[in-house]
């Protein structure tokens, strides 16, 4: 038992970050890939995995060996101003990705409820509920009880979906063809570059790498962790992987083979019980709750660690300006259910948002690594420089795809 707690206490960090990275917004992202174009766009998260697991470990490596952070280093090697543009810039998309989370959380309970009360429960309780069950784990204010429940919340939500991927699991060759790269056909009411750009967005997300070099440093590791620390994001990637595919291959069985269209998350809960019977429903809904649960944690949490990190001190979550801040972002999860928005599009623009962050990302860890004063001898290899300006343009191509696709729905 020591033996498994000690291998689950390693593991934490990543499965912190898979559930932080894999909330409503990748369940919205995936289900509608899965939706509009069934399996054809899986290598969009082959490769957006592949790319996460490399810039996890490798932002977790330039900690090991610097002993600061990522946007400490951005602020004293670079520019301060480097270091506020990120902290503004996963602020904004954090607060568009609360509005989303809570609202597709607020309507499909809503929707569900439906099925053992008559008429439903309204969203804004479910929306209220949610808001003030984070925000009370908040106030505890404690990194380990919050990486705790949050892993409870991990482990639910990737059993739950790969039972629904289980039940609706399409055939083997499909999944091979979707490995191949391929864009599908733009149509008016079809924006494959926005799906892509967001699908990214949600997967390769500039604040888990960030946030990933804070989380090592709070760990107390060394170089002497290396091994642990690859191993941990090789785990959080993989089940980045195996759930966001699961939830892809669950919106293709449940509207691509019928030839309906992604408009709103309830749709997979009205068409999955004449499909695969009212057990898929509740487990799909029971997956959804705990993903949009365990990534609302980190999203209230986000803005004072960022804080704390960038002024050099301890992490304080129980500071009385933190709290007012969490309380302030925890409240845009009402703008959904009482203004009626709709979730999907807040949701997906918010997740394109993060794609046109990330070359900055990768440009400003690209220069700090090769820094010989501060990187020593583990300055980057060529190796490594190569792969990093093949993401740089990959996330080039993410930025000119996501700009399109908004400016294509705005229009």
């Amino acid at each position: 038992m020591d033996k498994i707690n000690t291998i689950i206490k390693r593991l934490l960090p990543g499965i912190f970050l898979f559930g932080f990275t894999v909330g409503t917004g990748s369940v919205t992202a995936m289900a509608k890939a899965g939706a509009d174009y069934g399996m054809s766009l899986l290598w969009t998260i082959l490769i957006s995995c592949a790319i996460t697991y490399f810039l996890i470990q490798l932002f977790g490596k330039f900690t090991l060996v610097t002993g600061v952070t990522a946007l400490q280093a951005f602020k004293q090697h670079i520019h301060p101003s480097v270091s506020l543009f990120f902290i503004v810039a996963l602020t904004t998309q954090i607060c568009g990705s609360v509005m989303g989370v809570m609202g597709i959380l607020a309507d499909v309970c809503y929707e569900w409820s439906k099925t053992f009360v008559d008429g439903g429960i309204a969203p804004l309780y479910f929306a209220i509920f949610f808001i003030v069950f984070v925000y009370v784990i908040f106030l505890i204010g404690k990194v380990d009880v919050f990486q705790k429940v949050l892993a409870v919340f991990v482990a639910i939500m990737a059993v739950c979906f790969l039972i629904n991927f289980i039940m609706l699991m399409p055939p083997a060759l499909t999944i091979l063809k979707g490995l191949v790269p391929t864009v599908p056909e733009t149509g008016p009411d079809k924006n494959a570059f926005l799906v892509i750009a967001s699908m990214v967005g949600t997967t390769v997300f500039s604040g888990l790498f960030i946030l990933r070099s804070i989380l090592v440093q709070e760990a107390n590791w060394t170089m002497a962790d290396l091994r642990t620390q690859k191993t941990d994001a090789l785990f959080s990637a993989f089940l980045m992987f195996v759930v966001s595919a699961s939830i892809m291959a669950a919106g293709a069985g449940a509207l691509y083979a019928k030839g309906i269209q992604l408009t709103h998350v309830t749709q997979m809960i009205n068409l999955l019980e004449p499909l695969a019977g009212a057990a898929a429903v509740t487990i799909f809904t029971l997956g959804l709750i705990a993903a949009g649960v365990s990534s609302q944690f980190p999203n209230v949490a986000l803005l004072p660690w960022l804080l704390d990190d960038y002024h050099q001190r301890k992490t304080d979550l129980t500071r009385p300006i933190y709290r007012l801040i969490a309380l302030a972002i925890s409240l845009l999860g009402l703008v959904v259910p009482i203004f009626d928005a709709k979730p999907i599009m807040v949701m997906v623009a918010s997740q394109a948002f993060g794609a046109l962050v990330l070359p900055a990302t990768v440009a400003s860890i690209l220069y700090i690594g090769n820094k010989r004063s501060l990187m020593k001898e583990h300055a980057f290899s060529a190796t490594t420089n190569g792969l990093l300006v093949l993401i740089f343009g990959f996330a080039l191509i993410m930025s000119y795809m996501s700009v399109n696709g908004i400016l294509d729905t705005l229009s």
